[in-house]
């Protein structure tokens, strides 16, 4: 039962576009302060994480990476949003189903490659969630080798 669902699901498949805008202008007002603010969030937790030397430990250090990965991606996202829905930098129109066409304003062809490659933003997040997941499981597994008396277990 549960299979043939799934392959209902899969064969008959709503809409889903893969981009999402903002309610203009406050919308995308709100959206562009969280990108900034977790930059700033971001850089204060690698500050914090560098000026106790918490990075000497291999969890916490790939946490550190995942920080700066997000703020590149935050950054990323910002400008790629600053283009298409601020600036008006960028017209997208759709061609078909699978296709859509980017004009430039004022004929820029080096605008339109720009913001095609600021829009592969996930180069940037899957990584810092990788990094933030093993992180996470490296200071799991040092919270789990020690034993009940404070000691490490040998």
């Amino acid at each position: 039962f549960f299979i043939a669902v799934i392959v209902l699901q899969l064969l008959s498949p709503a809409s889903a576009p893969a981009t999402q805008t903002h309610g203009a202008p406050e919308g995308i007002y709100v959206h562009q302060a969280s990108h900034i603010f977790f930059v700033f969030a971001m850089a204060i937790l690698i500050y914090w994480l560098r000026s106790r030397n918490l990075v000497e430990n291999k969890g916490w250090r790939m946490i550190q990476y995942a920080g700066v990965f997000f703020i590149l991606w935050s950054l990323d996202a910002f400008f790629a949003h600053f283009i298409d829905e601020q600036a008006f930098l960028v017209e997208i129109s759709r061609v078909s189903r699978w296709e859509i066409f980017l004009e430039p304003a004022g004929g820029r062809g080096w605008l339109a490659w720009l913001y095609y490659i600021l829009k592969l933003d996930h180069l940037l997040c899957v990584p810092g969630m990788i990094f933030l997941y093993l992180g996470l499981r490296r200071l799991s597994q040092a919270v789990d080798d020690i034993d009940t008396t404070g000691g490490r277990k040998i």
